[in-house]
Formats: C-alpha cells, structure tokens, sequence
C-alpha cells in the first residue's frame, strides 16, 4: 500500500512506519528471475527534492573511482566467460619450417650414413566435441559470474548513492550547527551586555557578568571545531564523488538545510521488494556458478570425445611444395576415458556438491540479512520521527523558559544562574533537535538502500 506524500505528512509516525512493515514477507521462496533495479534509473534521491544532492550523486556515479574499478571487474569476468565460450570452436595451428637431419652409418646394415633435408608446411587442428555438455556447463558457470559482477556493480552504485546522500546529511547538519551556533552567540552577547548594564548600575554583582562571559566564551570556543565539520563533510562528499575538494567549495558557502523527513516517506514494502536487493541476486547467481561447477565435477567422469588432425606438405625443393606426391594428411577421432585416478573425481564432485551447499546457505543467509536490515532501518526511523516530535516540544518550551528567565532577571525577581542554564538548555536542545533530523534522514537513506531503492518504482 503506498500513500500518498500528503497523507505522509498528515499522518503519525508510526501509522506511517507500520504501513511500511506490514508487507514485509514472514516467509520467502526461491525464484529464477532477478530484477535489478539501477539507481540511475530509480533516482530515489529525488525524494528529497535537493537538487545539489541530486548534482552530486550524479557527479559520483561518473568519476567515482570505487564504481571504475567494479566496472573493470564485469569486463573481466564478461573476458572469461567469452574465454569459456571459446572452447566450442576448435583450436587451429600454423607451422613450418625447414629440416635437415643425418642418420648415422654405424646403426644400419650396410654402413652407409644417410642424410635428408626438406621444407614443410602445414596446417593442425584439435576440436573437442561437447558430446557430454563438459563445455556448456563451463560457460553456464561463466554466465553466472558475469551477472554476479553485475549485481556487484549494482550494489556498489547503490552504495554509492547512499554514502553521498548520507555524507551530505552530515553537511547540512554541521553546516546547520554553526548556524544556530552563531545565533546563540549573538543572543549570548546581548545577554552579556544585559548583565555589564545591571552590574555598572549596582543591580546585581560581577558574578553575573562572569558567568555571562563563560557561556559566550564557551559557545565561541565550540565554533572553530564545527566549521572543521563542515570542511571534513565536503573532503568526504569530494572522496565520494572522485573529485578534488576544490571542486566542490562551493558548498561552504552554500548553507543549505536538512531536507523534510515527513516529506520523503511516502513508500510501501511489497512482499518480494527485497528480492531485486543486487546482493541477493549476487548470491543468486553465486550459487548458479557453483551448481555448475558440481555440473563440469560430474562430466569429469564421463570420456571425452576429441577431433584431431592436420593437414601440410613436404618437399625437398620448394618448387614441389604444393605439388600432388608432397601433400600430407592426417584426421584422428580420439575417444579417451580416464577410468581411475585414485579418487580424485570423487573428491572434486564432493567438493563442488559442499560449495554448492554453502551457496545455498549464503543466498538464505544474506535473505535474512536484507529482511533484518530493513526491519532495522524502518525501526530506526519510527524512533528518529517520535523523537523529533518530541523533541520540537522541548525546544519550544526551553525558549519560552529563556525567555521567561531573562524577564525575571531584567525584573531582579531572579538570579543570572536560571538564564545562563535556560541559554545552555536552548542550544542543547536545538542541537539535539538537529541531530535527531539528521538521523531521520539518514535511517531514511538506509530504509532506500535496504529496498535497493524507491519501492514505488
């Protein structure tokens, strides 16, 4: 059931996270056909309706160097698996040369030493017929790690993606910090200012104005290290996105905010949504490989039907070369059946049925895992909402109580000490407020990574 981004926002967070976990499957079943669906083209991060987040994972997926080197590995095993396909055709082979041997005369009757020289040339051949289907299980096995690098890639554009939205979470929350840490400098100055104005008129004592000044000095202090976030966050997106940080400067300046977690939560969890998770086909396609490899074990026993022969010419002078009398030939059908080798078919069938096995239990193995992970993830993300619920009723009543704390103290009904813990209680729990959105959006990030995306798509 999917609900609409307006009846997102309107409803509780939990109504909402239920939804998603109520077509969560109890139970799975084995089936052939993966579909994979590609970031590219599922572009979950629209969602968020950032466009510099959508900028940056599309710089990402063209320069990261992470995403180059899982790219090369497809290449590679698209090589092999050409190389095992090869194995239909037969094997062709050129030589030639010239020849010139002497017998000796002591070994023959008669004494006489003989001595013979001649030009050759010719063409070899050796074709294995695939009569037991030895070469169709070698290229079955091909097949399947090829589509596992796939799924590799896959997985390793979603991670991708996933890692850049995240880092630029941790941007905009840093970036946020040093904002509301540079509002409650200047809130803290006006309230330093308050405290020098009643000391100079003999209202209160120095003390104020020494507690005043700690607070301001304390939360100035704290700002050079939330800045260096700031920087540390743009060398992570720049890593992330195969880039020099230059490159990307103009996110210091750019003091964006943290997206809507209400907004982006409008999905569903179908009963099979998991499935298209590219490390389950990964292991999917594993296990195909190693039911091959069992395939090729049991074909070892079976003999092997190979197709020998050459075809050349031979003469003393060149001129003869390609005459009739200097043409050679020889075509030899080879059936060949190793009938014992101490076992060691035995052994290597074994071997193969247990890696088999184990990609059975890998495949259910990482099943469970994609299940534990979303139910984790959407977990995590009905606590964040509760508490960033929450947490905007603390903050509203913790700058009503500064407020409160300051009139007093204007009105000398109260001591400095209630306004300096109502100053520090405000930005505690602002940031804390800001932190809490974050990790919304960051479980958010993780519900779309565990789903290998939107689920509407």
């Amino acid at each position: 059931m999917l609900a609409s981004a307006g009846a997102a926002a309107a409803a509780s967070p939990s109504d909402t996270v239920s939804q998603l976990r109520d077509s969560i499957p109890a139970a799975w079943s084995y089936e052939s056909d993966q579909i994979i669906t590609s970031p590219s083209e599922d572009k979950w991060w629209e969602g968020f309706d950032d466009p510099v987040l959508a900028d940056l994972i599309k710089r990402g997926e063209s320069y990261s160097l992470d995403l180059r080197q899982t790219m090369r590995r497809i290449e590679v095993a698209r090589q092999n698996m050409l190389e095992a396909k090869a194995a239909y055709f037969p094997t062709l082979g050129v030589s030639g040369g010239w020849t010139k041997e002497r017998s000796s005369g002591e070994t023959v009757p008669g004494g006489v030493a003989s001595e013979v020289h001649y030009f050759s040339l010719g063409l070899n051949f050796s074709w294995e017929i695939d009569l037991f289907g030895r070469v169709r299980e070698q290229v079955k096995s091909g097949k399947a790690s090829l589509n596992a690098s796939k799924a590799d890639y896959s997985a390793a554009m979603i991670s991708l993606a996933s890692n850049i939205a995240t880092a630029y979470v941790n941007l905009r929350l840093a970036q946020g910090r040093v904002e509301l840490t540079k509002r409650q400098i200047e809130s803290q100055e006006k309230i330093m200012a308050i405290a020098e104005a009643r000391f100079e008129t003999g209202l209160s004592s120095k003390l104020d104005v020494a507690q005043a000044r700690t607070v301001l000095y304390s939360t100035r202090a704290s700002l050079p290290e939330i800045e260096n976030m700031v920087r540390s966050a743009v060398r992570n997106l720049a890593l992330l996105c195969g880039c020099y940080p230059e490159t990307l400067s103009y996110l210091l300046e750019d003091h964006g905010e943290l997206p809507n977690a209400y907004r982006t939560i409008n999905i569903g969890v179908p009963a099979d949504l998991l499935r298209r998770r590219p490390d389950i086909a990964a292991a999917e396609y594993t296990l195909a490989g190693y039911a091959a490899q069992a395939g090729i074990a049991k074909k070892d026993f079976l003999p092997v039907l190979t197709l020998n022969g050459s075809v050349g010419t031979s003469a003393r002078d060149i001129d003869d070369m390609f005459s009739r009398n200097s043409i050679t030939y020889s075509v030899a059908p080879t059936l060949s059946w190793t009938v014992f080798e101490g076992l060691a078919r035995n052994r290597k069938v074994a071997a193969a049925r247990e890696m088999m096995l184990a990609g059975i239990d890998n495949y259910n193995l990482t099943v469970l895992s994609a299940f534990i992970e979303t139910e984790d993830a959407l977990g995590q993300y009905e606590t964040y909402l509760k508490e960033y619920a929450l947490l905007q009723n603390v903050c509203t009543q913790s700058e009503e109580a500064f407020t409160l704390a300051v009139d007093r103290y204007k009105r000398g009904l109260s001591a400095f000490y209630d306004v300096m813990n109502s100053q520090l209680s405000v930005l505690r729990y602002r940031n804390n407020l800001l932190q809490t959105q974050a990790s919304a959006l960051v479980s958010l990030i993780k519900v779309y990574s565990a789903v290998a995306g939107s689920p509407e798509k």
